[in-house]
């Protein structure tokens, strides 16, 4: 059994990987090439490459070039896929929308569960891959009966919160190489493997919130949730003035205005 976990020689398992861009997927990609796999890169362009150029995004501009690079200094093939429909589709709608219910998105669980594990997923077995690999922190055991995730060796970059939500079928197609690793380790190994991304800082924010606030986003796309109105209480009294239904959650209490909150 190899180190992916099938009964196959590592050159006759072949693997598709995502690419972000970044360090993570790169080391992920590079090791497994050394390793024997026969791998694929596919980057994902999910929003406009110019607006991404300067921001600290993943899947748009620079990252792409940043992607085929990698995969060109060690020689196996990659390809970038136009999923900026499927993206605006599966995450961005469903972002602005559950702002719109007066809840807080979470858009990488709704990525991984949409774009990432269905769409790429679909992508990797048309291409009679037998494993979609990310390079997300997080561990996959399996037993004879069963397949479970758990927390990642490196608890400071832990990603099993965001994905709660994969399914069984999806993760027993689903590798997760870096799992055992600490994010220095991994950085080391991008050195080790002279990766031109091996310092390339890591993608902290929303990726596709390209200007200072996630309120730009709205007020661009669904701009009456930002109209500003009044609070009224269950009697249709004036208790106070809100800036918009987005900027407030169901529940809230403090930052309204309202009776000294």
């Amino acid at each position: 059994m190899n180190s992916l976990g099938f009964n196959k020689q590592n050159k006759d398992t072949k693997v598709v990987i995502a690419m972000s861009g970044g360090v993570d997927s790169s080391v992920a990609a590079t090791m497994l090439k050394k390793e024997g796999y026969d791998i694929i890169g596919i980057t994902m362009k999910l929003y406009s490459q110019t607006k991404a150029k300067s921001s600290k995004s993943c899947c748009a501009g620079r990252d792409i070039e940043d992607a085929k690079k990698v995969a060109e200094q060690h020689d196996f093939p990659h390809i970038t896929l136009d999923y900026q429909d499927k993206f605006f589709s599966g995450v961005i709608d469903n972002f602005i929308e559950t702002y719109a219910e007066g809840q807080t998105p979470v858009p990488c669980i709704q990525c991984n569960q949409t774009v990432k594990f269905r769409d790429l997923l679909n992508e990797a077995k048309a291409m009679n891959a037998d494993t979609l690999v990310t390079g997300h922190y997080v561990r996959r055991l399996e037993d004879k009966s069963n397949v479970k995730l758990f927390k990642a060796k490196d608890a400071s970059k832990d990603q099993s919160y965001f994905l709660f939500a994969t399914l069984k079928d999806q993760l027993d197609y689903l590798r997760f190489p870096l799992g055992n690793y600490l994010k220095s380790e991994v950085r080391k190994m991008a050195e080790n493997f002279k990766l031109e991304v091996s310092d390339k800082p890591d993608s902290q924010d929303i990726c596709f919130v390209t200007s200072s606030s996630y309120r730009d986003l709205i007020n661009k796309l669904k701009p009456e949730l930002n109209i500003e109105g009044n609070f009224l209480d269950s009697e249709g009294n004036i208790l106070g003035k809100h800036k918009g239904i987005a900027n407030y959650t169901i529940g809230q209490r403090r930052g309204l205005g309202v009776g000294g909150s």
